[in-house]
């Protein structure tokens, strides 16, 4: 039986030509920590993050120069990009004229409704949705004073906003109900689930450095995403942007919702380990990380139990004492020198994958 709840049903947006909404898959998203007005340094970004699987990146646009970059980073890019607009209006206004594919403005910051109503128009006029970004740390000051940054100040702030928009006409809006405990996050969403069908962007924000933000993230939104609650994710950490979106992902294999490229499976060691195993499946995980395709691999410390304990892995290696073994499907295929057990297996990995598309095209 599965462990995720029927997808909560949502009008549908989108953003360049990614769709979101239920009806649409849960897309997984990142956010650039170079400056984006170093046009060079956040293409470079943007492009490993897609090279990762990344499907809608967004910038900071802290002041004029990053919002007119926009225009030059889209030419190089293949993913949409959002601009993340913080107290200047002026700046939504500048990314959507440069090309920005959606805006996302902060509504306890961005100002008079006057103010909005030039960003909605823009918006209109650019055809882009927006996401209306609601944070625990940046409510309206007359909501907080009543309600205090709790959960449900967090959903008042987010339906005043979405009428705002909605009483001018605009419905392409997405929204984010973010704050940096699990417990909060988690009810602000499941508060508003019912009061809305705008679709969710889930997160959870400044959720740390790499173990405390991969543990709050993946408890609060893969909580979410089981009550079928999210229609886009951004794991947010103090590392990588690369980072997040492995992260994103292995959320979504693990509730069994996407899947994307190789899953890694290893043993945690033991005294009969023979090999540096840490670093080996580090050494993996890496040259797997561009790999599209969808096989299980397993890292095994040792010979005697390896291949039997990932026998339902496609291929894997198993370290010896100076010598490892190549197995597949849980049988042996050969002994290998175990300075050679990483390159043999990547190697074997590159002619299953591309064996595997010369045949589905033979098939088409």
């Amino acid at each position: 039986m599965s462990l995720v709840q029927k997808r909560r049903e949502t009008r549908q947006i989108s953003i360049g030509n990614v769709k979101i909404g239920s009806k649409a898959p849960i897309s997984v998203q990142s956010m650039t920590n170079t400056q984006t007005q170093d046009v060079k340094a956040t293409t470079l970004q943007i492009k490993a993050l897609e090279k990762a699987g990344c499907e809608i990146i967004r910038v900071a646009v802290p002041d004029k120069e990053a919002a007119l970059a926009i225009e030059k980073i889209k030419q190089q890019i293949t993913i949409p990009i959002i601009a993340d607009i913080h107290f200047d209006y002026r700046l939504a206004l500048a990314s959507a004229r440069a090309g920005a594919d959606a805006l996302r403005i902060n509504p306890g910051n961005i100002g008079e409704t006057k103010k909005i109503r030039a960003v909605v128009d823009c918006a209109k006029d650019h055809g882009i949705p927006i996401r209306i970004g609601v944070n625990a740390g940046s409510l309206e000051k007359l909501i907080e004073q009543r309600l205090g940054t709790t959960a449900e100040a967090m959903v008042q702030s987010a339906l005043r906003n979405i009428k705002i928009l909605e009483d001018l006409n605009f419905y392409d809006i997405k929204v984010s109900l973010k704050a940096s405990d699990v417990s909060r996050t988690v009810k602000a969403y499941q508060l508003l689930s019912s009061k809305t069908n705008v679709p969710f962007h889930v997160g959870i924000t400044e959720a740390g450095g790499l173990y405390a933000g991969i543990t709050k993230s993946a408890i609060g939104i893969g909580m979410l995403l089981a009550q079928g609650l999210g229609d886009t994710i951004r794991v947010s950490l103090t590392r990588d942007p690369v980072e997040e979106i492995r992260t994103g992902f292995e959320i979504l294999r693990a509730l069994g919702i996407r899947n994307r490229g190789p899953e890694l499976i290893s043993c945690p060691t033991c005294g009969r380990c023979k090999i540096d195993l840490f670093k080996i499946t580090e050494k993996v995980e890496k040259a797997l990380l561009e790999q599209p395709s969808q096989i299980k691999v397993a890292i095994m410390g040792c010979v005697v139990n390896g291949p039997g304990e990932a026998k339902e892995a496609d291929i894997g290696i198993a370290g010896g004492d100076g010598m490892g073994i190549l197995f597949k499907k849980g049988k042996v295929i050969r002994k290998i020198d175990q300075n050679q057990l990483v390159d043999q297996l990547l190697d074997e990995i590159d002619n299953m994958t591309n064996n595997s598309e010369e045949l589905n095209e033979q098939e088409e």
